[in-house]
């Protein structure tokens, strides 16, 4: 049985994919590179919080209130 790809994975492809194209940017264009790293990072972070606050890691809302065992 072969490995999917889930969407968390993806996640973390389109933050380090948004991150080198900032890189590309910055070096294969006039654009400074600390002014397309700047500008990529805030497509990263829209990538991250689709991945923390819209499709977040629970079921439903309700799960957030369970109480954790593993912690006590």
């Amino acid at each position: 049985m072969g490995y999917t790809l889930q969407y968390y994975d993806l996640v973390l492809a389109g933050i380090f994919g948004s991150l080198a194209a900032g890189v590309l940017v910055g070096h294969l264009t006039p654009i400074a590179l600390t002014t397309s790293l700047v500008v990529f990072s805030f497509l990263a972070a829209g990538v991250m919080g689709h991945g923390l606050f819209i499709n977040g890691p629970v079921d439903e809302a309700a799960d957030l209130t369970n109480e954790v065992d593993a912690l006590n």
